[in-house]
């Protein structure tokens, strides 16, 4: 009895190198951002040479590939080699196209929540703020260790495409399973580290004098400030500017320049 089933049509197969090429081409993954699509063109193009070994001589199967992968896309550029090398697996091995889209839309939100939170929330704020202190210092590790740094999380591209495909399918529950636990475990960590940070770098000292006597003199940010609130200010300050983004949307360029302008000002009148 013949199988109703139809059997996919033999592919080919990724090296190692094409999936380290791959890692390496998810560079371009905001290459050609755009507000309709986002990543999608950037996207496309870093898995189009994958794409052309898998289809070879086969137009119709390369063309709906591209058409699918040319859809709304929008994840971290560090967690996208993952994504890129998962989906190159099922292209590879013959799963069906509405799989493959399907999946790429599942993934590329959880994804993008992993990665951001990691990255943007947490290795960098972390490496920013040890790396600042030994520049302001005048030591020249400062600048050398965030670009090494850099240079790291550029390279785990390669390893992180290699995850992705050598995990397959079986990567699909276990990203959905802990998305959230890894996201949220980051965020709070890296909040930690910024709000450790404000009271660093966020200096802001008041300079006014109450005279008591003819010959003793008060300072307002030793006697109150510094014993009684020490770091209030800048605490004070960080959450008016946050409550001014998240609650007023105002724009963060507007408060960059409203803070240079008030700094300015109150400096000239002696206040700060």
């Amino acid at each position: 009895m013949e199988s109703n089933v139809s059997q996919p049509s033999k592919r080919g197969k990724l090296t190692k190198h094409d999936v380290r090429k791959i890692g390496l081409m998810s560079i371009f993954n905001q290459s050609q951002m755009n507000y309709q699509l986002m990543q999608a063109g950037g996207w496309t193009l870093a898995i189009l040479p994958a794409l052309k070994k898998i289809y070879g001589k086969d137009k119709k199967g390369l063309s709906a590939a591209m058409k699918g992968n040319l859809e709304f896309m929008n994840t971290n550029n560090y967690a996208a080699p993952l994504l890129m090398g998962l989906e190159m697996s099922l292209e590879e091995n013959g799963e069906s196209r509405s799989t493959i889209d399907g999946l790429r839309v599942a993934l590329f939100g959880p994804l993008a929540g992993i990665g951001d939170a990691i990255t943007w929330f947490t290795i960098l704020p972390i490496v920013a703020g040890i790396t600042a202190s030994f520049a302001k210092e005048g030591s020249i590790l400062g600048p050398l260790i965030f670009f090494l740094v850099y240079v790291g999380m550029f390279l785990l591209r390669m390893p992180i495409a290699q995850l992705g495909y050598s995990a397959g399918t079986k990567a699909v529950s276990k990203i959905r399973k802990d998305s959230a636990i890894v996201s949220h475990a980051a965020s709070v960590l890296g909040c930690t580290v910024i709000g450790g940070l404000i009271a660093t770098y966020v200096q802001i000292t008041v300079k006014w004098k109450i005279p008591v006597t003819a010959t003793k003199i008060i300072s307002i940010q030793k006697a109150f400030f510094d014993n009684i609130f020490p770091n209030v200010l800048p605490l004070a300050y960080t959450f008016l500017l946050y409550y001014l983004v998240k609650k007023k949307n105002v724009s963060p360029v507007v408060l960059i320049v409203i803070t240079f302008v008030l700094a300015i000002v109150f400096s000239w009148l002696g206040v700060l």
